[in-house]
């Protein structure tokens, strides 16, 4: 791949650009309102782990990752820029091998990893999540439960 220093197309694209939050999203947000709701007790964007997963569901462990539907091509809803088109292709491409990667490494470490599009349902995601916690963890002492 090539170099990815691309000039922004206007300074509006790269003041908007400089402002899109890497945590805490509305999507994030929503999903942790829901699996909160419902019980679930997570750590947020927990640094030890590869990728810093936006939400961590420890004693089960599962790595949950929020994915915006343009950085990481949503095959629904990506649509490609007509400026500066190859240096975001490029950044996409990257992104989702990094995302791999990322996969690879934790699932290597023992981990489940959850990949959710920001556009899903926060409240239909969180079932199967909170199917997961109560699962492996008993919900008044916080202890495994034996399989």
């Amino acid at each position: 791949m090539g170099s990815r220093t691309a000039l922004p197309s206007s300074p509006a694209v790269s003041d908007f650009m400089r402002r899109v939050r890497r945590e805490d999203t509305a999507p994030e947000v929503a999903l942790r309102r829901a699996l909160h709701r419902a019980g679930v007790r997570f750590r947020l964007h927990a640094a030890g782990l590869p990728g810093r997963p936006d939400i961590v569901l420890v004693k089960a462990r599962v790595a949950v990752f929020v994915d915006g539907c343009f950085w990481h091509g949503c095959p629904e809803h990506f649509v490609q820029p007509k400026t500066n088109s190859t240096f975001w292709l490029e950044k996409v491409q990257t992104n989702q091998e990094r995302d791999r990667r990322v996969d690879g490494v934790l699932r290597a470490a023992g981990w489940s990893v959850v990949r959710v599009w920001e556009h899903e349902d926060p409240e239909l995601v969180a079932v199967p999540l909170t199917r997961l916690w109560f699962g492996t963890v008993d919900q008044r002492s916080g202890r495994r439960h034996s399989r």
